[in-house]
């Protein structure tokens, strides 16, 4: 352990997700995930949104691992900027996964939940700043050239 925060999850770019419903022989978990990304896409359309899942976010509030640590799950949306570069917002559903704080109270376990959204929106920053920043340059710049070749009119093909 060498951080306070520790914050891990999968992540899928909404726009990349071509197919929304479930396969016919799918899991019921994987059909359950596969209506939560259809809500996401519903409520926060496919660009510049990603969905977090199998997601974890554990604070570690003193220096020994076995004392001291908040767990949360999350599962969500966050979304960024226009131009993919900086994270603007999230919206995610928490909730405690477990704890080794004999003196946690509902109201610390209600604050830690809210904090996580903000630890997420910091930790996705850094996500985005570690990944390959040109190639996602390279297809805002092919987009907004076919967007101008159209006339501004971009079609069904997004």
């Amino acid at each position: 352990m060498n951080r306070w925060v520790d914050i891990t999850f999968d992540c899928y770019p909404l726009r990349s997700i071509s197919r929304l419903d479930a396969p016919i022989d799918a899991s019921p978990e994987f059909g359950q995930l596969c209506q939560r990304v259809s809500n996401a896409v519903t409520k926060h359309g496919r660009h510049n949104t990603y969905y977090l899942c199998n997601a974890r976010c554990d604070f570690h509030l003193t220096n020994d691992e076995q004392v001291g640590t908040v767990a949360f799950r999350f599962e969500g949306t966050v979304l960024t900027d226009p131009d993919d570069m900086r994270t603007v917002g999230a919206d995610l559903q928490v909730e405690l996964d477990g704890e080794t704080c004999d003196w946690l109270t509902q109201g610390i376990v209600d604050w830690f939940a809210e904090t996580v959204s903000r630890a997420v929106q910091v930790e996705f920053d850094r996500y985005i700043a570690v990944g390959d920043l040109t190639k996602t340059i390279e297809r805002l710049d092919r987009f907004k050239a076919e967007h101008e070749a159209q006339g501004g009119y971009v079609g069904f093909g997004l």
